[in-house]
Parts: C-alpha cells; sequence; structure tokens
C-alpha cells in the first residue's frame, strides 16, 4: 500500500524526504524490519525507539514516524502529534480493518481473564468452533503459538494476528485487555462485539494510583462498545456480585445488551445465576437458571471463583448465539488454564498445588478452594513482585497468613527491589493481624523446599504466585524458574 493512502486522515505535524513509496510492513521493532518497512519510534517505559533508528534504516525501513523531527533522517520522517494513535490508525488500514470480519470479545478484570479464555477455547473445541485467543501465557492463533510478553500486544501487533486470524477462516476471537493497555492505546480502533467485566480487586496501584482510575480504566473497553462499524448488536457481560461490577451494569451510557452473571441475584432483564452450588474436591455442580434457559452442570473445575468464570463463559457463548442446550452438553468438557489450582504429580501422601495467584483476593479464593479438598492443613508459599504496588503486600499477607496453617514468605519476581525489602513490606500484614504462623526464606526455591519438608500426612501445600511463569526476574534479567518444575525436582529428591 503507498505511503500517501496510510496517511490519509492522519494527523502530521511535519514531513522531510517524502517519497511516495509502497509500504511492505510495519514495526515498532528495529530488528523486524524489512525492505520497504515503515519504522515505529516509540517511546516506552525502558527505551527510546529514537534511538533504533539508524538500525531500522539500515535494514531497510523506508519511513520514520516519530512524535519529534528526527534530525539527519536519511529517508521520509513524519512527524505526528499521537504516534500511538497514529500506529493504530495505519495498522488497521495497513491489514484492512480485520476486527470489522471477526466477532471479538474482550476480558477484563483483576482475576479470571486467562481462565476463562481457555474454558471458553476448550467448550468451542467441542462444539467444532475455530477461536483465536490472546492472552496472558499464549497468543494462540490460525495454528500459530506464541509465547506472551503483554497480556495485551501492542496495536500493531493486535492487527496483524487479527489479520492472520481472518486469513485462516476463523470467525473469533477472545482478547485478555489489560488496564495497562486500555490506558495506553493498545486496543485503539478495534471493535469489540462483547466485553466481559469479571471483578475488581487490588493490583496495579503502582500505575493507577487509586481503585477508582483502576475502574475508569477498565470501563473504556464497555464504553468503546458505541464504535459499532458492523452495526450489530453488542453485549455487556458483567459479573454483578462484585461492587464495581455492579457499579459498571447500573451505568446507563454502555452502548450495549447487558447480560449479568451472578451466583446471588437475577439482575437486568438478561442474567445468569448460579444456584444450588455443590463444591468438592474434584469437582463442582451447579444450577444455571438463566434468561436461556435452566440446567444443572457438573464440570471438573474446583472453586466458587471458578464457578464465576464458568458463567462468564456461558454468557460469552450466549451472546455467541450458540443454543442453550448444546451449552449445557459440553459444560463437562471444560478445562481451565494451566498453572491455574494445578497439581504437581508427587506420589507422596501430601498434594502440591501451584496456581497463579498474586492478589490477596486471588489468594483467598484458591485457599477457600484448597479447603474443600478438607486438608489437614494448609501450607501456603507465596511472595510479592518488586517494582509494582506496594499497598497490596500487606494485604497479602493478612490473607495468607489468616486462611493457611502456615505460611513461607519469600521472592517473586523481586525486579530492580531489594528481596528483603519486599518482605518486609509483606511481613506488616502478618504482624497487623497478630499472626506469627508463618517463616521467612527469601530464596524461592528454598522457600518450597521448605514447606515440602515442612508438610505431613494429608497437609497441601500451595505455591502461589507464579503459575504458568517459567522465570523469575531478578534485577534486570529473566532467570529461568518454574514453580512446578522446582517442586517436582524437590519432591523427586526428597
Amino acid at each position: 500500500m503507498l505511503l500517501s493512502r496510510l496517511l490519509e486522515n492522519i494527523k502530521v505535524k511535519e514531513i522531510s524526504q517524502f517519497c511516495d513509496v509502497d509500504i511492505k510492513g510495519l514495526s515498532y521493532d528495529s530488528r523486524k524490519i524489512s525492505d520497504g518497512y515503515i519504522f515505529f519510534a516509540l517511546s516506552g517505559a525502558h527505551t527510546d525507539g529514537a534511538k533504533f533508528i539508524d538500525d531500522a534504516v539500515s535494514k531497510g525501513a523506508v519511513c520514520i514516524i516519530s512524535s519529534v523531527k528526527i534530525s539527519n533522517c536519511k529517508v521520509a520522517n513524519i512527524v505526528v502529534e499521537d504516534i500511538v494513535k497514529t500506529m493504530a490508525d495505519i495498522a488497521a488500514k495497513f491489514y484492512d480493518y480485520p476486527d470489522k470480519k471477526l466477532f471479538i470479545i474482550g476480558v477484563t478484570g483483576t482475576n479470571g481473564k486467562t481462565s476463562i479464555t481457555y474454558m471458553l477455547e476448550s467448550i468451542l473445541k467441542k462444539l467444532n468452533i475455530d477461536i483465536g485467543v490472546i492472552g496472558t501465557i499464549t497468543y494462540r492463533y490460525a495454528n500459530t503459538v506464541i509465547d506472551a510478553p503483554n497480556t495485551t500486544p501492542q496495536s500493531l501487533d493486535l492487527f496483524k494476528m487479527m489479520s492472520d486470524t481472518v486469513n485462516a477462516k476463523i470467525k473469533y476471537l477472545i482478547m485478555e485487555v489489560s488496564s495497562h493497555s486500555l490506558v495506553l492505546g493498545r486496543v485503539l480502533n478495534i471493535e469489540f462485539d462483547a466485553a466481559v467485566f469479571t471483578n475488581l480487586t487490588q493490583d496495579h496501584l503502582d500505575f493507577h494510583k487509586n481503585m477508582e482510575n483502576y475502574f475508569n480504566a477498565k470501563k473504556i473497553l464497555f464504553e468503546g462498545l458505541k464504535n459499532n462499524f458492523k452495526n450489530n448488536k453488542k453485549f455487556a457481560i458483567i459479573n454483578t456480585d462484585d461492587f464495581y461490577g455492579k457499579k459498571l451494569f447500573d451505568n446507563e451510557n454502555i452502548p450495549a445488551e447487558k447480560i449479568s452473571y451472578s451466583t446471588k441475584d437475577k439482575n437486568g432483564d438478561i442474567f445468569a445465576c448460579a444456584e444450588e452450588i455443590s463444591l468438592n474436591s474434584k469437582e463442582s455442580s451447579f444450577v444455571i437458571d438463566s434468561s436461556f434457559g435452566r440446567g444443572k452442570v457438573t464440570v471438573n473445575q474446583i472453586g466458587l471463583h471458578n464457578i464465576y468464570n464458568l458463567l462468564a463463559v456461558f454468557c460469552i457463548c450466549t451472546a455467541m448465539g450458540i443454543e442453550f442446550n448444546k451449552i449445557i452438553e459440553n459444560f463437562k468438557y471444560i478445562t481451565g488454564a494451566p498453572g491455574r489450582l494445578e497439581k504437581v504429580p508427587s506420589g507422596k501422601d501430601f498434594t502440591v498445588i501451584v496456581d497463579y495467584a498474586h492478589t490477596d483476593d486471588a489468594l483467598k479464593n484458591v485457599i477457600l478452594a484448597l479447603k474443600n479438598l478438607n486438608p489437614v492443613r494448609i501450607i501456603t508459599v507465596f511472595g510479592c513482585g518488586g517494582n509494582r504496588d506496594k499497598t497490596k503486600r500487606p494485604l497479602m499477607a493478612k490473607t495468607a497468613c489468616s486462611l493457611s496453617d502456615f505460611v513461607f514468605i519469600t521472592s517473586d519476581n523481586p525486579r530492580e527491589e531489594n528481596p528483603a525489602d519486599i518482605i518486609k513490606d509483606v511481613e506488616q500484614g502478618a504482624i497487623e493481624v497478630n499472626k506469627n504462623n508463618y517463616r521467612i526464606v527469601v530464596d524461592r526455591k528454598q522457600a518450597i523446599y521448605e514447606a515440602v519438608k515442612f508438610a505431613k500426612s494429608g497437609d497441601v501445600i500451595l505455591v502461589a504466585g507464579k503459575g504458568h511463569e517459567n522465570y523469575q526476574i531478578i534485577g534486570t534479567k529473566k532467570i529461568h524458574f518454574d514453580d512446578k518444575e522446582t517442586s517436582t525436582e524437590i519432591l523427586n529428591n526428597i
């Protein structure tokens, strides 16, 4: 596509060295530049794209788009007012607006996003419906699986993935939409058909500063449903048992058909409510009473939090137009995400569970779910990340120490902070609730080892915080570390 065509309707401040060439590709990463590419010189939290312009040009970039003029630029330099929006505008046009050819589901909230995407994917597979998935663990679309560096990629990557999905004749796409991505413009220009709100609990306040800002970030996804070039019905699927979910549901400015899900009430004209809930260590059963029908389901997922995830999946399926009976019949085939309540094989007379829980609310949900196993004791291993929301650290200790029989407080991605300083913040929560049922073990592998040594017959060890992650971030480096792998090694050698 000609550069002049891509620049139509773009707010340009200045142009130099213009040459109307055929553009072969787009990238904001100089390492991925080839002949005929546009390079977007983005400024990020850790680097400035302007530093890589010479490298991009040497690899064949024919145009640099930047927010300030590049001196001595050897190729076309387009200076724009808003480079993030410009990249989204150009990507949408370059890839021929693939979002308009898909039914796109955006899932946002603090907890449950990844589980919902995996659960939906598994039931659709039984129904022979293909779907692309973009989320925390991997991006999966058109027979491609890519490890996910971010929950929600940059807009340019998203449009490329959507284009590949369309070309593979796939009609549906589900995407985890993080609060960061909504604020930073990563999902600009994407027309969603359904938006799901799971819950909102304290997290990411290092970025959002307070809960109201955090909520307002999530709300962007729902307000964006007004962008309806497809001229189809939009859906807002909302957990109304959550305080912020109810607030969102009551918002009269959401331009969509609202579907509530709950374990307590039937809110609004269209709803799905879980009744007669029965939880045990192997499965969960409940009755779905909904605007679409009523039926009993039994699933191999445990814990009340997974009932909410399953209700969200049910509502998404109805929004996709799948018949009630087909959904209910196939619920038994639903599987969850890796690293979520995942049992580590051991052959021991106690159980080791790995889970991604890294907020106080998620930790609470998981520990309460494990209580359904009727363990002799629950032993929890957890830590808190460095360079992240410090205010949640004592909250996690309060939850862990209050609900567990014993706790090992350790490290979890300390990044550029001193692990001992992080743990000191965490420990304050245990002190505040007057608990002394914990031990500090800074090294995470050693903490898991000591938890295993401490365990007795009938106990459950919860190793929380990392789940599917296979690394520790120490300083600015990622070092291989996998909770499941480490636990297996310790169990096999003890």
